[in-house]
């Protein structure tokens, strides 16, 4: 049997569809325009993965399960999702918003989700275009391994992307201007950088302190990264790890509901 739908749901249906195409094309444009924006998504990951290579070969890697390469390729797909969807994100937001292009897209028919969102689709697909490339480059160049599961490397990408938008999102609140989204991405960068797995695996750390850090924001993600590519590491909870990024996800939205600026903040 199949389930009738009614031409006005349809209709509806296409209608948002429709509108998110074209906020997306709309912001595809404007993102193909910035230098800078596209300079810093495509090669800062790569040069962030050469640099943290190198400073492999002073970090005891035993016990881990990460080979030098493939903690490089981990940090790459992480940096990926910071700086292209995250940092990005940020600076989107508030240049959208300080141009008023957010207050009157308000006005017509196109919802705040939606909004939201269809800013967001650029991005999110340069995200998920470089994070396939690493992992090709990692099985044909590294001599890594095709991803053990790709179902838990897919899901922690799509989790990564909705997350860090809806962080954006937040984030953007206390970023006046886009000149400061530099400062007001900071912590976050660096909190994930060092104590989320994207970089530095938890493995090297002391117990209480890698506890702690597993309930980081991106720490779940990156922990399910880590296991559809290299394999599932030892006494590794991924139930947990994925509610963890659920529940961060789930407040980050709820925050962005409550919280999120249309208006300029001049």
């Amino acid at each position: 049997m199949t389930t009738a739908t009614t031409p006005a749901a349809d209709a509806a249906r296409s209608t948002a569809r429709t509108r998110l195409a074209a906020l997306g094309r709309a912001e595809l444009t404007l993102l193909s325009r910035n230098r800078t924006a596209i300079f810093v998504a495509l090669f800062v990951p790569v040069t962030m993965m050469l640099a943290m290579r190198s400073a492999f070969e002073n970090i005891d890697l035993d016990g881990t399960g990460l080979t030098m390469g493939g903690a490089a390729l981990m940090g790459g797909i992480g940096m990926v999702l910071i700086q292209a969807v995250y940092m990005h994100m940020v600076a989107a937001y508030v240049a959208r918003r300080e141009e008023l292009v957010l207050k009157r897209l308000r006005t017509g028919e196109v919802r705040d989700g939606e909004i939201l969102t269809g800013t967001a689709l650029p991005s999110t697909a340069l995200a998920l275009a470089q994070s396939l490339v690493i992992v090709v480059a990692g099985t044909v160049f590294f001599d890594l391994d095709a991803p053990d599961r790709p179902e838990l490397l897919l899901g922690g990408l799509l989790l990564g992307v909705v997350l860090l938008t809806a962080l954006a999102g937040i984030t953007s609140v206390v970023t006046r201007t886009v000149q400061t989204a530099q400062l007001t991405t900071l912590p976050l960068f660096l909190i994930s950088m060092m104590g989320s797995g994207v970089f530095v695996p938890l493995d090297v750390y002391p117990d209480r302190l890698a506890t702690f850090c597993e309930f980081l924001p991106v720490t779940g993600v990156m922990t399910l990264i880590r296991a559809g590519w290299l394999g599932v590491p030892e006494n590794t909870d991924l139930l947990g790890a994925g509610l963890i990024g659920l529940a961060w996800t789930a407040l980050a939205v709820f925050a962005v509901q409550r919280w999120f600026r249309w208006d300029p903040r001049r």
